[in-house]
């Protein structure tokens, strides 16, 4: 393994188990290549631009876009923060805020 992956509050939990089982499936298939692969295609893991350190996670199915919001912490754990099915081409200004204060919110509990 590469990298760990953890969960930060509920909203990714949420969001999983309210998804069907072929999405579930396509969503552990990203997890396992980020948590697998050295080199993970900016096709599905990238850093998103102008944030905090927020990274995006990727996954695309026949009918949906979802976008799973993370970061870094010690290199090789990443944190999942909110997910949400992608409807435009920008990324919601709202969930990237979301992410950077869930972020600046394990930071803070961390060091405590």
């Amino acid at each position: 393994m590469v990298r760990k992956i953890v969960t930060y509050k509920k909203y990714f939990i949420d969001f999983y188990t309210n998804q069907n089982e072929k999405i579930q499936e396509k969503i552990e298939y990203v997890l396992d290549l980020i948590r697998f692969e050295r080199q993970v295609p900016s096709k599905f893991f990238k850093a998103l631009e102008n944030t905090d350190g927020i990274y995006e996670a990727r996954v695309i199915t026949a009918f949906k876009s979802i976008r799973i919001l993370c970061f870094f912490d010690d290199g090789n754990l990443i944190v999942l923060t909110n997910c949400f099915i992608k409807k435009t081409q920008k990324t919601p200004k709202k969930e990237i805020k979301l992410a950077e204060k869930l972020k600046k919110d394990y930071f803070k509990n961390k060091n405590n």
